[in-house]
């Protein structure tokens, strides 16, 4: 039983990374057209207990995106300067959009995997029942 609370385990630390993942996604999404927004991004850690790894991960420190951000031209805009320009953010749409789909999909895999995990334990208890 110890393997498929072990699976269990596995798949709901992949269903939490990614949505975490989707989270901050959601998040530069909405801060699109916010002037001076830098694109968040999070990594995945391997989970290690005494040296081995685990199977499972956590999501590590988020990052801003160091890329420039994009100069805006709008003289009419109260944060332009002299020139009519304002910084925009870097966050780049089809990248947020294809990084979300990427994150359902193995949110919904993973979600599948413990799915099946839990018929297959469900049938063990039903036999060793009998």
């Amino acid at each position: 039983m110890a393997d498929f609370s072990d699976a269990m385990n596995i798949t709901a630390s992949g269903m939490r990374a990614q949505a975490a993942r989707l989270r901050h996604v959601s998040e530069n999404i909405a801060n699109a057209d916010t002037p001076g927004y830098q694109r968040k991004m999070i990594s995945f850690e391997a989970i290690m207990e005494g040296g081995q790894a685990t199977g499972r991960v956590e999501t590590g420190r988020v990052r801003l995106d160091r890329s420039e951000l994009s100069q805006i031209y709008d003289p009419a805009h109260p944060m332009a300067d002299e020139t009519g320009n304002y910084e925009g953010s870097n966050v780049n749409l089809l990248i947020e959009v294809s990084d979300a789909r990427e994150a359902q999909r193995s949110y919904e895999a993973n979600l599948k995997l413990f799915d099946q995990v839990r018929q297959m334990s469900t049938s063990l208890m039903d036999l060793l029942r009998r």
